[in-house]
């Protein structure tokens, strides 16, 4: 059994077709095809697929949200909603995908399933807004880092300063979410897709101003898969000396493509 797998299905052997689900503390059998009516299934050491990917950042692509809100429309419940997302999205950072559940996620919240209940549409819109909420924070830091120094900083440098925060502790759940999706596509790629495009305007805005737009494009496409490639390397073997080799390839390679530029 793959680590992946090890990870997902822990316990007792699971089929592919019907894993068993724990909700919130008690087992039950729940199909892949009856997320979002209501009842939140969780794995056993990773959260249920997502119905609806609410990055709003993102743009189009997400399926609708399923299910109601009983607290839109309502500040006072906005207010809360937003505050429970947040101590949740801290407890994610802190601890990680494996063994998440609406549970523990009331836990980490101080309150109860049903509560969380009432203001989202479950574990899987939960751990949805989290993550969005991670990576929110992670690109905030990043652009931060990345815009000290004076503006004729070059983009290798830039790139450079971003990465102490994308290898961060807090980041670690963002990339064991990419993981999630490459192990089962067809039900986490959502966590995948969704990333590349809330990162992707982040690389755009770093590349010099001056470059027609699609030469940023490509650009910050090559820097997206080589940094996730790096991320999938020290997470996984921690090799950091390997990682710190191709980093400065990378960092040729912008070079070069600032002097072609001009």
């Amino acid at each position: 059994m793959s680590l992946m797998a090890s990870l997902v299905f822990t316990g007792e052997h699971q089929t592919a077709h019907q894993p068993r689900w724990a909700w919130p503390d008690r087992a039950y059998n729940c199909e892949p095809g009856g997320l979002g009516s209501g009842r939140a299934c969780t794995a056993p050491g990773w959260p249920a697929a997502t119905a609806a990917d609410v990055n709003a950042a993102a743009g189009g692509g997400a399926p609708a949200r399923a299910g109601y809100r009983r607290s839109a429309g309502s500040p006072r419940g906005e207010a809360r909603r937003r505050e429970l997302l947040a101590r949740v999205t801290d407890d994610l950072a802190a601890r990680g995908l494996v063994d998440f559940s609406l549970r523990r996620a009331a836990r980490a919240a101080g309150t109860t399933h049903k509560v969380l209940l009432y203001h989202f549409d479950g574990a899987d819109d939960l751990l949805s807004q989290a993550i969005v909420q991670l990576r929110q924070r992670r690109i905030a830091r990043g652009l931060a880092a990345a815009a000290e120094g004076p503006a004729s900083r070059p983009l290798a440098d830039r790139i450079r300063a971003v990465w102490p925060i994308l290898v961060s502790e807090e980041a670690r759940v963002l990339d064991q979410a990419i993981g999630l999706a490459m192990y089962d596509p067809g039900r986490y790629d959502y966590l995948g897709r969704e990333a590349s495009r809330q990162y992707l305007p982040t690389l755009l805005s770093l590349c010099p101003e001056h470059w027609p737009q699609q030469r940023k494009l490509e650009v910050a496409e090559m820097i997206l898969a080589t940094l996730r490639g790096f991320l999938v390397d020290v997470r996984t073997s921690g090799d950091t000396a390997g990682v710190a080799a191709g980093f400065e390839a990378l960092a040729r390679a912008l070079e070069r493509e600032e002097a072609a530029a001009g």
